[in-house]
This record gives structure tokens, sequence and C-alpha cells, in this order.
């Protein structure tokens, strides 16, 4: 039996009862992956950000990726999601004052358009890019979908996506401007994603939560057959270079690994340990300056801390040299999403 939703204040009270020492507490990360919220009446917004930011390890910066928060009211359809970067960026500007401390907050903005409206998308981009200047980085736009349990998602995405014609027709618009796409796609679909990725050599394409090999459903009996077909389509997905991958998104329950039943939250050495297959398996394809660490917050607070989370990471990347360490917890984040603007020093 699966474990009832909890409120953001329960999973705190959960995470207390494991509490771990920080490990490498002086080794600088970029957090490439997290969200802003307001759902009432649970809200993870700027001081929720920062408590995490702040709870032991050297954050210096993030990326925040889109989740349908604070659309505009009012206006034309498509326009609609640029509120979203607009509160993102207020919330960026707050962090860049340098009051809350040094690290800088959703330094980098990946928001949401529509690619579906072909070349009527160019405007909608545009339209960000105004609204956050510098900081906004490409846009995601979730395809995420299976045939045997379709899309676990609030908003479904239509089957095979990545390959309409007017997708990418708007997909085409990306690269001129400067900008990449964040994919979040199933494991059954990373073929898909090779394909739009030879299509449009370049156009940086971020894969988020290492492409979702998905443990729940049909799959919840099947974790070798389902790595296996998972790790074919990273194998053929590495061969394109403008792609990389966002390691993390491990601590959502459909990915099948069940720590949020947990009585007790799993240690870090616990998550290491269930995670470095597919964690080891995308750094040796893609290498590590084509990887990243992603926190994937708040979501994956449902199966562990941020400290605990940060602390796994670390584990997972024990065995790397100095310069794929630097990658992976800042590095490949600060080129991928040109972090660069933001001041952001090693």
């Amino acid at each position: 039996m699966s474990t009832p939703p909890r409120t953001l204040a329960a999973l705190d009270a959960w995470h207390a009862r494991a509490i771990e020492a920080v490990i490498d507490a002086e080794r600088p990360i970029v957090d490439a992956h997290h969200h802003l919220w307001w759902r009432p009446p649970e809200s993870f917004q700027l001081p929720e950000l920062i408590a995490e930011m702040t709870s032991g390890h050297d954050i210096r910066a993030t990326v925040f990726v889109q989740n349908g928060a604070m659309y505009r009211a009012d206006g034309p359809e498509a326009m609609k999601p640029v509120g979203e970067t607009e509160y993102v960026n207020g919330v960026a500007a707050v962090g860049a004052s340098g009051l809350l401390g040094p690290a800088r907050p959703c330094a980098g903005i990946v928001g949401f358009a529509d690619l579906r409206l072909g070349n009527d998308v160019q405007p909608v981009l545009a339209a960000h890019k105004a609204a956050a200047g510098p900081r906004f980085k490409g846009v995601r736009q979730q395809a995420q979908w299976d045939p045997h349990l379709g899309s676990m998602a609030k908003t479904t995405p239509a089957p095979g996506l990545l390959a309409e014609p007017a997708f990418r027709a708007g997909f085409a618009h990306l690269a001129p401007l400067g900008l990449g796409f964040d994919a979040w796609i199933y494991f059954t679909q990373l073929a898909e994603l090779a394909e739009l990725a030879a299509a449009f050599p370049e156009t940086r394409i971020v894969l988020d939560h290492l492409g979702a090999p998905l443990g729940v459903g049909p799959y919840a009996s099947r974790r070798r057959e389902v790595f296996e077909r998972w790790a074919r389509g990273v194998d053929a997905l590495a061969a394109h270079a403008n792609v990389s991958v966002k390691l993390g998104g491990l601590g959502m329950p459909s990915y099948g690994f069940g720590f949020e039943q947990r009585e007790t939250p799993a240690s870090s050495a616990e998550l290491a340990a269930a995670w470095r297959p597919y964690v080891e398996r995308v750094i040796e394809r893609f290498g590590a300056d084509r990887c990243m660490f992603e926190s994937n917050f708040p979501v994956d607070k449902v199966s562990c801390s941020y400290r605990t989370l940060w602390n796994a990471f670390k584990r997972l990347a024990a065995g790397a040299s100095a310069a794929e360490r630097e990658a992976l917890f800042g590095g490949t984040a600060r080129r991928v999403y040109d972090l660069g603007s933001e001041g952001i020093e090693n």
C-alpha cells in the first residue's frame, strides 16, 4: 500500500527523524533543476527554496524549470505562461540583490511555450526573453507518455508530441534565439528524443530526470527489463552531441524505489546504492561534461531531504576525478545554461 501524499510540513518532520552530517561541505553546487509554486495551502517559494539551499550544502545557484506557476489571468492564452517567467524573474532579482546571501536562486529560468503554435510561438518566446532577459534559457514542454500508463502529468501530453510537424515548426525557433529545450519524457520515448536531436543538431537539448526508467504499473516487477531497454535508449541518445542529461528525479514515486513509503527516511548510502546503476550508466555514456546533478525539489522531497539528496549525489561521484566532480556539481550546468551572465564563480 502506498503512503498517502504528505504536506511539505509533514515531510520536514519526517526528514527530521534521520538528519545526516553534510558530506564534502565545501563543494560548490549548482542545482540544475527545481520548481517553485503556490498551490494553497501548499507553498514552495523563495523562503522555502532558500531554506533548502542553506541547509548545509554550498549551493551557489539554481535553475528553475516550469511547473505551471503564476500564469497570467488575462490576455491571449498563448501568452499566459509568460506570467510564470515574470514571477520567477522577480524571485531571481531578490536573490541577486545579495540581501539573502551570496547564492543566486533561479539564475537560469526554463519556462513554457506551446511549440505546437509553430511559427506563431516566436512572439511568445520573445515575451519570455523580454520578461527575464538573459536569465531566460529555454523551454520545457512536457511530453511524457507511455502506452501502458498514458501520462502521469496533470496536463496530459499527446502521444508522439516530439514528432508532430507543428511542434517541430515551433521547436525550430529555439536555437536562433539562443534558447534550449528541456525534455521530460519516459524511457519508452528515448528513441523519439534521439530523432528530434538528430533533426535539430544546433539546438541544445537537456534530458530531465535520467529519462524516467519507470518502476510502477506494468513495470513494477520488471526492473531489469526496464533498465536494459532504458540503457539502450541512453546509449543511442548519447550519440547526439547536442544532448546533455540531468541526474536526478529518482526520488519520484513513479520510479518505483519506494523510499517515500518508509517509516524512517532512507540514508544517503541507501539512495546511492539504489540509484548507482542508472547514474553511472549515463555518466559513462555521456561523460561528466554532459551531465549535471539536479534536486527536482520539492517533488523529490517525498523520498529524501535536500541534505540527504546531495549527500547521495556526493557518494555517487566519490570515485570521479576532480574535474569530473566539478562538472557534475556545477560546471556542466553553468555551461549548458550559460549562467556566467549572473556572475557566478566557482
